[in-house]
């Protein structure tokens, strides 16, 4: 009865919250575990109980009452909802370990799913100190466990990939951090995020695709929804940035940057990172120029590189080199005829105008194809008739 005799009290405290309560107490009542883990769910997510220590009450003089007779998994959702409650982190994390003796205590199957979600918590609580050593292992640990693992909830892998994202976000890590983040957001639904975490993660994103080792596909980070959360924002010059380097269009980057030069400069990164971005933009406008020329005209002057890119003959043979060491093309450089060979090109994710384009090449395609049978129609003897 101390169960229903706090829901009592925290009603007569707080009557803003008292039909709330009174669900609550009905539902416990009934023994009805589903239906009172959906209305916990609801109940948990109000703003008026994300300060103070009002979760931590509910939790341990209401949810330790039954917390083994409801779905573990959402018994850890609610326990790291409820340790970020908690003002010092050694409390937080000395709480969800004694959750994670009692998961197991359970020895229900899978039991793995609902401790792994609660130690990704314990991750970025120890990040959160500054030990990534500590953090670093707990992430080794989840992934085996991940590995092993079928059928898991996304809120687990969500869960994972954030934590994994966070990690590289430390440690500048940017490629690293944007592979996590966008896994991470493969298993969440955007809509659930608030704005402002949704302009932070976008923000972040945008930097990483930017400034990350071997990241020259924008495509997938511009065909998905939180990237338009820039707009119309103070950021969103990011956004046409991102669109300049996707389109490979080094004159639009160019003038973007002096518009928005103080934007620009106020970010460390980027401007550490001046000249990687001049050639990870080059390299895409040399994509680009590739990808705009049909299969059989691949065989392009170095002086036409030269020319959109705005570099010497000899620049552009490093380009065309650091192009083809990461794989991004493969071909004959012929410095005799001043020219390169292209055989294939990385595929990639189109935009729009991208796909217009290639639209155009296949219906240019068809019209040769329909030119050639109608020739081959001409002149080939009637055999029907014979």
């Amino acid at each position: 009865m101390a169960a229903l005799k706090y829901l009592e009290t925290a009603s007569s405290d707080q009557p803003e919250l008292a039909e709330w309560y009174n669900s609550l107490a009905d539902l416990y009542r009934k023994k009805l575990w589903h239906q009172l883990t959906v209305k916990l769910e609801q109940f948990v997510a109000l703003a008026v109980l994300q300060a103070g220590d009002r979760l931590i009450q509910l939790y341990e003089n209401f949810i330790t009452d039954f917390e083994m007779k409801i779905n573990l998994l959402k018994l850890a959702h609610f326990a790291v909802i409820v340790s970020r409650q908690y003002s010092e982190k050694e409390a937080a994390i000395s709480y969800l370990q004694t959750v994670i003796e009692k998961l197991r205590s359970t020895r229900e199957m899978r039991i793995e799913e609902p401790i792994l979600y609660v130690r990704m918590q314990i991750a970025a609580f120890k990040l959160e100190q500054g030990d990534q050593k500590e953090c670093k292992k707990l992430l080794d640990e989840g992934k085996s466990t991940l590995d092993s693992m079928t059928d898991i909830d996304p809120s687990v892998y969500a869960s994972f990939y954030w934590i994994s994202s966070q990690y590289h976000k430390s440690r500048q890590e940017f490629a690293e951090f944007y592979k996590s983040a966008l896994l991470y957001l493969a298993y969440t639904t955007v809509e659930t995020l608030s704005e402002p975490f949704k302009l932070d993660l976008a923000f972040d994103l945008s930097l990483a695709a930017l400034l990350g080792d071997n990241i020259y596909n924008f495509g997938e980070l511009l065909a998905h929804p939180i990237i338009k959360s820039l707009l119309g924002t103070n950021v969103e010059w990011l956004y046409y940035i991102l669109q300049a380097f996707n389109a490979g269009d080094l004159a639009r980057y160019q003038e973007l940057c002096r518009v928005h030069a103080a934007a620009l400069n106020a970010q460390p990164a980027l401007v550490a990172h001046e000249k990687k971005l001049l050639e990870k933009i080059n390299i895409l406008c040399l994509m680009e120029i590739i990808f705009s020329r049909p299969s059989e005209d691949r065989t392009i002057p170095l002086s036409v590189i030269a020319q959109r890119t705005r570099l010497s003959i000899e620049d552009v043979e490093h380009l065309l080199m650091k192009s083809l060491s990461v794989h991004l093309i493969e071909g004959i450089i012929d410095q005799v005829e001043g020219t390169v060979h292209v055989s294939w090109v990385q595929p990639r994710v189109l935009g729009i105008q991208q796909i217009k384009a290639l639209r155009d090449r296949l219906d240019g395609w068809l019209d040769k194809v329909h030119t050639a049978l109608l020739s081959v129609e001409a002149e080939t003897p009637d055999l029907v008739a014979a």
